[in-house]
């Protein structure tokens, strides 16, 4: 079961990362953006990876409600879907998972990338 835990944490974990990415930025003491050798991210890139935070969100939720509420015998078996069920989240997106991934690192380090990806994200207040 800790092969079929390791890419659910690692998505659940790097959904994480976007909820506490102002805390961890401030916390963290990295160069400014002008020394880093950030990639550029395109728009287009980034609407894609906000959709897949969406979609990793919602099924994130409801892996964890299926797995809490499982027999034990039925939890590995609902967790290897989860895995499935988040790897397609992003994929439908048009992102590889490595992507993924590798823009929201960017996002961590790069205040601008976050805001712009946070933008995407959260609709505007009325």
């Amino acid at each position: 079961m800790d092969i079929l835990k390791r890419p659910f944490a690692a998505f659940v974990m790097a959904f994480a990362c976007l909820g506490s990415m102002p805390a961890a930025h401030a916390q963290a003491q990295t160069p400014p953006a002008s020394e880093q050798a950030q990639p550029t991210i395109t728009d287009q890139k980034l609407d894609q990876t906000a959709a897949a935070v969406k979609r990793v969100a919602s099924v994130k939720r409801d892996y964890q409600q299926r797995i809490a509420a499982a027999d034990p015998s039925d939890k590995e078996r609902i967790a290897e879907e989860g895995v499935q069920e988040l790897t397609k989240a992003v994929t439908d997106q048009g992102l590889s998972v490595e992507e993924y991934a590798s823009i929201l690192e960017v996002a961590q380090n790069d205040p601008d990338v976050l805001d712009k990806l946070k933008q995407r994200i959260r609709p505007p207040a009325k």
